[in-house]
């Protein structure tokens, strides 16, 4: 619990909605336990009158059409506040969350894909329903019971004591008694849904190897674990919930038993009369509703509680790459060397070993090599995604773990071969590379990678929106609208890793033409397996961790 607390202060931002919303709540189940009560007393009063000319059936019958309007509009009003106010918690949690997992890129050495999508969806909902859930309706029976208890102080006094301690037994130990007891089985649920759907990913993006090598049962075998292992967690919440939902109900009928008994006698003294016990018992009845909820309540918070614990060891991470206690200016350029660099994901297994690679201010360099050989190693390298485990990389002489990172994503570009088109303008998608670039130069730029004439043609032209991943465009147009944003940007250097991705032998063929003229006057190192065209300054070639430079034959 001491995780959830953590994030008090997101909810602290939140506290006028959160009052409302609780307020809103509370009137919704008083005018509960009004009407029900009311509507107890009116019935008795009125079957037990022989004097029916005289009986004032007008204000009762008001009362009880009066509570239940309120009851009608409290309800509409608290789901309205209450959803408002989760939405706007839910944004307030993912932005928490991704501030603070952008310093832990690369992800995937850190988090599997199925652990990380957990705690970006069900581990963040866990906690943004956590009040509407969870909070709100324990804070409402509390409030509610501690009424209830002052009614019957006042109207039946020897039912009060029976009630308190019966209404806050179902109310507080129950709950807390469910929560302990269900917080390893909530854990395990998350943990459990986090397995399942990386089982389900890895088949998925994996189906057509799985088949063709025949693993096909192994991996279906893999996922009826992950299955069994989250239906099994599952269920044991689901017991643990139906006994306390038995408990609350045991409560909440000894509570009526006692209150009944204590009213026969108080009747028979003449202490109380029959509608106004007969009101009495069915508002404890209504009041006891609130205590069913908190059940779901129970077993909600139990699954928050471990989500916090997950996200919150997000929060305590240590960054993969540290800022430099005292960053060093770098001079201008865009002169790059990997002096003796050595690296390895398994530092007993090396990627590269003793390195050593210098590329000069404004050349254009390609670096090809098989697959596996490293040269998606020296982009990472390159953009401090990681460190060399031996050796230096630096930037215009300087080393870049004695540079700001703000200062070395303004210097150094990186366009990938999964660079992706977001759902949004073609304007918003360029201005990713310079925020502040006005329209002239987002056609300056278009003109320069071919596809102003394409733009011109979209309705809206700028302001026309591409589909989510560039669903509305070809491969070759995504590709220029990502080279035209990277262009855009006003880094020294340019690193392509595998730019050519997913496009036909001519559409790469063209691309990597132009390349050096798009980048003259900065440094572009293109790491591709394509054949790489004359236009290049010069080639290098990876292989086993060492780099050679190989004769320029012209395509």
């Amino acid at each position: 619990m001491k995780a959830i607390l953590a994030f008090a202060p997101l909810f602290a931002r939140l506290k006028g909605a959160m009052l409302l919303t609780l307020l809103l709540s509370l009137v919704t189940l008083a005018a509960g336990i009004g009407l029900l009560g009311l509507s107890g007393w009116f019935l008795t009063a009125a079957a037990l009158s022989t004097l029916g000319s005289v009986f004032n059936i007008f204000a009762p019958s008001a009362g009880v059409r009066g509570l239940s309007f309120i009851r009608i509009l409290a309800r509409y009003g608290e789901k309205l506040s209450g959803h408002d106010m989760t939405l706007r918690l839910l944004s307030d949690l993912r932005a928490w969350l991704f501030a603070r997992l952008f310093p832990l890129v690369p992800l995937a050495r850190r988090f599997g894909r199925g652990d990380l999508v957990s705690r970006l969806l069900a581990d963040v909902e866990a906690l943004d329903t956590l009040f509407l859930v969870a909070l709100g309706p324990i804070s409402t029976a509390v409030l509610a019971g501690a009424a209830m208890t002052v009614v019957l102080a006042l109207l039946l006094p020897g039912a009060a004591v029976i009630y308190a301690v019966l209404f806050f037994s179902a109310v507080l130990l129950v709950p807390v008694g469910l929560v302990l007891a269900s917080r390893r089985a909530g854990a395990e649920v998350v943990a459990a849904g986090a397995a399942l759907r990386q089982a389900v990913l890895d088949g998925i993006d994996g189906h057509q190897d799985l088949v063709l090598f025949g693993a096909r049962d192994a991996a279906v075998a893999s996922s009826d674990t992950a299955a069994r292992r989250l239906s099994a967690a599952r269920r044991r919440l689901g017991r643990n919930a139906a006994l306390a939902g038995a408990m609350v109900q045991i409560l909440a009928g000894g509570a009526l038993v006692g209150a009944l008994l204590v009213g026969f006698v108080a009747l028979e003294a003449q202490q109380i009369d029959g509608p106004l016990l007969a009101g009495l018992l069915l508002a404890i009845i209504a009041s006891f509703e609130a205590s069913a909820m908190l059940v779901r309540s129970a077993t909600r918070l139990a699954g928050a509680a471990a989500a916090a614990d997950r996200l919150q060891a997000i929060a305590t991470s240590a960054p993969g790459i540290a800022e430099p206690a005292a960053a060093l200016p770098v001079p201008p350029g865009g002169e790059i060397r990997l002096e003796a660099v050595r690296f390895g994901y398994d530092p007993a297994h090396p990627v590269i070993d003793a390195l050593s690679l210098a590329i000069r201010s404004g050349e254009c360099v390609a670096i090809t090599g098989p697959s596996g050989a490293g040269k998606s190693t020296i982009a990472q390298l390159l953009l401090r995604l990681v460190d060399p485990d031996a050796g230096v990389v630096r930037l215009n002489g300087a080393d870049l773990r004695d540079v700001a990172g703000a200062e070395l994503r303004r210097r150094i570009a990186l366009m990938t071969q999964d660079a992706p088109v977001f759902l949004d303008t073609v304007r918003a998608n360029l201005r990713i590379g310079r925020d502040g670039a006005d329209d002239a130069a987002l056609w300056q730029v278009l003109e320069a990678v071919q596809l102003a004439d394409f733009v011109k043609a979209l309705p809206g032209q700028l302001d026309a929106i591409v589909g989510e991943a560039g669903r509305t465009l070809s491969a070759g147009q995504a590709r220029r609208i990502c080279l035209a944003r990277t262009l855009l940007s006003e880094a020294d250097v340019i690193v392509f890793d595998e730019p050519t991705g997913g496009l036909d032998f001519e559409a790469e063929s063209a691309f990597l033409v132009e390349l050096p003229a798009l980048t003259r006057g900065r440094t572009a190192i293109v790491i591709t397996h394509a054949v790489v065209p004359a236009s290049f300054d010069r080639v290098l070639e990876l292989r086993a961790g060492r780099i050679a430079e190989r004769a320029h034959v012209p395509a």
